[in-house]
């Protein structure tokens, strides 16, 4: 007997143990126990409403007392709520019939089975009041920046502990490129998102998030934190380069180069917090097509026709500005255009008084194969000068064709004009 009731113990030494390390107040913890209890209790004698259960947490230790009415001996029809008078005079020869008899329960006496059944109800009801504090903790956090310390990494994502020990998860698709990352490393990162399916809550953080970017400007730049300055789009490709559009309600404060700071002095945190990802600080305007210019930049754009319905524009530029636009495996424009929300296609300005006229792709079919033909005019080209005026790498991209096969493509097309130059000077 003494072994259950030293198990039963330490059951609640237990419990008391979980609540040093998951944070939950005095007040729920009682609820739990007190709960927990009662539960096993209805189960042994059909009902647990004449019993009181006081659980003291913050000792270690619980009483259960069991109130039975006196009745007169043969009268008996209860014996969980009745108590004959006979028996109850064997306690206290002074209990009369009608009185109420309160009596001491030992929990150990139940058995091996009750107290089993007890540690599971208790380890259930802990592990819902895990999920439900982590749960609302975060559920009203997402695009929150956040610091949490490594705990492991694994392969496909690596584990982090809040201060309070809830377990929150980079996956690896959401790291910057060459993140890497020790076991107690302090990481900063968003709240991704709260997946709370069948109530086992899982909390994903991100680096690579275009809201990742636009907290680390909040933390670091105290005219964004004050309200001074909005950073309005933000378009980012993890590890490589990033583009911002920032405004500013005050004409005294020019946006830009509160950002960036003298030499880039305020601006350089983030941009080593991101790994060396580099940054560009555009002003913002809703003048689309202002917006568009200013986003390709360093490259300068002679003119730009716009479709406001298809948000697609055409931009037109000197052919030494076009690999200036495009930048570095496409990231200029690709990042431009997520910038402004358009789609973006540049071309070489023709030259001044060139009068030759064009001449539609499908008259080369028997040149140039018809599915190439059909990829180009897939991508909305549909006319030679268009393709010739167009840069080789978006064709190769947006066509998704071959290098050999544009090359093949670009010099059928030039001989075409080369023969018409040709003739006309015979």
């Amino acid at each position: 007997m003494a072994k259950k009731k030293t198990e039963t113990v330490s059951l609640i030494d237990t419990f008391s143990e979980f609540k040093e390390t998951k944070n939950i107040d005095r007040t729920t913890m009682v609820g739990v126990l007190e709960e927990s209890f009662r539960n096993v209790i209805a189960k042994i004698f059909g009902s647990d409403e004449n019993f009181d259960v006081i659980v003291n947490p913050d000792k270690g230790d619980f009483e259960i007392y069991r109130n039975r009415e006196v009745v007169p001996d043969g009268e008996v029809t209860d014996e969980n709520k009745q108590m004959a008078l006979s028996a109850a005079q064997e306690i206290d020869p002074d209990y009369e019939v009608g009185e109420e008899v309160s009596e001491t329960i030992d929990f150990a006496k139940f058995g091996r089975r009750a107290i089993l059944t007890l540690r599971q109800t208790l380890a259930s009801k802990i592990l819902e009041l895990e999920h439900d504090a982590l749960y609302n903790k975060y559920k009203d956090r997402v695009g929150e920046l956040i610091t949490a310390e490594v705990y492991q990494t694994w392969k496909s994502e690596t584990l982090l502990m809040d201060d309070e020990h809830n377990e929150l998860y980079l996956p690896k698709n959401q790291q910057i490129p060459r993140d890497f990352f020790h076991k107690g490393d302090n990481v900063r990162a968003v709240i991704d998102r709260v997946d709370n399916s069948n109530g086992n809550p899982r909390i994903y953080l991100s680096r690579t998030s275009p809201e990742f970017l636009r907290r680390l400007l909040e933390q670091e730049i105290p005219e964004i934190a004050d309200g001074l300055i909005t950073v309005r789009r933000v378009a980012r490709i993890p590890g490589e380069r990033a583009k911002i559009a920032v405004e500013s309600y005050d004409d005294r404060i020019d946006p830009v180069g509160a950002c960036v700071g003298v030499k880039g002095s305020r601006i350089t945190s983030v941009v080593r917090e991101m790994n060396n990802e580099n940054i560009d600080v555009i002003n913002y305007t809703a003048n689309t097509r202002l917006l568009i210019q200013r986003a390709l930049n360093p490259a300068e754009v002679l003119s730009i026709s716009f479709h406001e319905e298809e948000r697609k524009a055409e931009v037109y530029l000197r052919p030494d500005q076009v690999s200036l636009a495009i930048g570095k495996g496409g990231t200029n424009i690709k990042l431009a255009s997520m910038l402004t929300e358009c789609t973006i296609d540049v071309f070489r300005d023709t030259e001044e008084g060139e009068t030759t006229e064009d001449i539609y792709l499908d008259e080369f079919a028997d040149e140039v194969d018809q599915w190439v033909i059909d990829a180009i005019k897939n991508i909305g080209y549909n006319t030679a000068k268009e393709v010739l005026n167009a840069p080789r790498e978006m064709l190769i991209e947006k066509a998704d064709l071959e290098e050999d096969t544009v090359d093949d493509l670009l010099r059928v097309l030039r001989a075409e004009f080369e023969d018409e130059d040709n003739t006309a000077e015979s």
